[in-house]
């Protein structure tokens, strides 16, 4: 029994390649090398058939993502074609109004409003509510500028009168840089738009939005983006405070109209009708303007 547990070897191997555990092999030394020698070459074996699989897996999986960036590239142009032919189209049927009036009906719009009956001159009923004030009688409206680079307000009566407006300039932080830039026109309007409306209504004659102001005009374009947002945000605030109609204002259109508000020069009576108040102007329409401001034409 000793002389047999002599001869008796208990090993614990471990194979870190496939992780093969050998637990009490028995023999001599002899058997021993021949025993690991046997491991060793299942282990090398293993690991190369592992390796193979592992390979032929990657490809395979590297077919099915290649396949996939195709569907996907695919996909990406006939969007992108897509895209393209709707824009060129919007931009088309946009080519045909330059030039003209807004907000007229030439049979470009899918649905229409028509609240008079086909057979008569008589409404059907109902009446669409633009929440203006009543026209037939004179009204203050409340106005606001920031399409660039001044932030303006001004208090101004439906007869053409001004009676009070505040401007905050930005020509000294501009000047420097030789132009307007964006970013710091939108920081000082952000900065000035508070105080610049409560200077107008003071230079108003102490006017409050609550009591004395009858709508809120805001310009909301042609203009820096950044700069517009300022001004529609404060002009959309105020007429949710106070409970007070919100007008969008066009840029350029509003620098035409300017022109017929004269203040001493308005030798043009306009008579009242049921629809609208008496007022003067300094000229009537049609009449032909020269519009040079900024990038917009």
């Amino acid at each position: 029994m000793k002389h047999f547990t002599s001869f008796v070897t208990p090993l614990l191997l471990f194979s870190s390649s496939n992780n093969i555990m050998a637990l009490l092999l028995f023999g001599s030394p002899r058997c021993l090398i021949r025993s690991t020698n046997r491991i060793r070459i299942l282990s090398a074996s293993s690991l190369v058939e592992s390796e193979t699989t592992t390979t032929k897996k990657k490809e395979e999986d590297s077919y099915e993502t290649e396949e996939q960036q195709q569907i996907a590239l695919k996909r990406h142009l006939r969007d992108s074609i897509k895209k393209q032919k709707k824009i060129q189209a919007a931009r088309k049927k946009r080519l045909k109004f330059i030039g003209m009036a807004k907000a007229v009906d030439r049979g470009q719009f899918a649905i229409t409003y028509n609240p008079r009956n086909t057979n008569s001159n008589t409404t059907t009923g109902f009446q669409a509510k633009s929440g203006l004030p009543d026209r037939t009688k004179l009204f203050t409206v409340l106005g606001i500028e920031s399409s660039c680079d001044d932030t303006g307000a001004a208090v101004i009566r439906s007869d053409g009168t001004i009676l009070g407006e505040a401007l905050a300039s930005q020509g000294e932080i501009h000047e420097e840089w030789g132009g307007v830039v964006p970013a710091l026109a939108q920081k000082a309007h952000a900065a000035n738009i508070q105080s610049v409306i409560q200077d107008a209504l003071r230079n108003a004659g102490n006017m409050t939005i609550e009591e004395d102001i009858d709508a809120i005009g805001v310009t909301v374009g042609p203009g820096l983006e950044i700069c517009l947002r300022v001004g529609c945000y404060a002009a959309r605030d105020l007429a949710i405070q106070y409970n007070k109609p919100f007008v969008g204002v066009h840029h350029l259109e509003a620098h035409i109209l300017m022109s017929r508000i004269g203040g001493s020069n308005a030798v043009h009576n306009i008579p009242a009708t049921s629809e609208t108040h008496g007022s003067t102007r300094a000229m009537d329409f049609p009449f032909l303007v020269l519009l040079v401001s900024g990038g917009h034409c």
